[in-house]
């Protein structure tokens, strides 16, 4: 059986009690903002204005923008631990092997990712001078990797790398490191291939079932679909691959 995207689904916990209805208010139109805008050309005015409250009663709540930032990064976290907790229940996967686990989350951790890359980055740039930032953004990626190699250790024996803990640990800090800097850094297309969404997350699997030495990982497949004007790499469901302007 091949798990797809849709049954993993990002966890909002219930809101607070109608005490905290006000503050919720506020981190949901904020968040609502930076699918539009980044986080600096956002305006407590507009926030207020939006949230149906006050500038006076913003700065009550959030001594600043940046306490406001630190209020929004402790709720998805606490989403995303949640969400973690879910995705990476063994019951979940009872059956399925590392190419249908890495098929399914590398695609979920970019539907999850790409929409929310202004808050990520938002997070990401506070994170350098910010330890309790920075803290808290290592301790929710320590808990996702984890929770990633601990399904992955429980199927080692399709792994024929010779140390499979360690090339686990390796293939996911790759992984990590690559989404980091796509969608959340921004830096893409470093290459003269340009990938889309879907292209990288087939390409990250492939990369870490090879990596790994996964025996029998076939289903795995890529086809042509171009970014108009530019010679580009893009898959989908074929096992064809092809540059724009050439037959598959």
């Amino acid at each position: 059986m091949v798990h797809h995207p849709a049954q993993l689904h990002w966890i909002r916990p219930p809101r607070q009690q109608r005490t905290h209805q006000g503050l919720e208010r506020i981190l949901d139109v904020a968040e609502r903002l930076l699918l539009e805008k980044c986080f600096d050309d956002i305006h407590v005015r507009e926030i207020a204005l939006r949230a149906d409250t006050s500038v006076a009663a913003f700065y009550r709540r959030f001594k600043d923008k940046d306490g406001l930032l630190h209020a929004l990064h402790e709720r998805r976290c606490k989403e995303a631990f949640e969400t973690a907790d879910d995705a990476f229940d063994a019951d979940r996967w009872l059956g399925a092997d590392i190419e249908e686990i890495l098929h399914t989350i590398f695609p979920f951790l970019i539907e999850v990712m790409q929409p929310n890359e202004s808050l990520y980055r938002a997070i990401y740039q506070r994170a350098i001078t910010d330890d309790l930032m920075r803290e808290r953004a290592m301790k929710l990626n320590r808990y996702v990797v984890s929770g990633l190699s601990d399904l992955l250790m429980a199927r080692k024996d399709e792994i024929r790398h010779p140390h499979p803990a360690a090339a686990i640990s390796f293939a996911l800090t790759q992984v990590v490191a690559l989404l980091t800097q796509q969608y959340t850094v921004g830096i893409r297309d470093l290459g003269p291939v340009s990938f889309r969404d879907g292209a990288i997350a087939s390409e990250l699997t492939r990369s870490c079932l090879a990596y790994l030495g996964v025996l029998g990982a076939t289903k795995v497949d890529t086809s042509p679909r171009s970014t108009a004007g530019t010679p580009a790499l893009s898959f989908t469901s074929s096992t064809n691959v092809s540059i724009e302007g050439e037959q598959p």
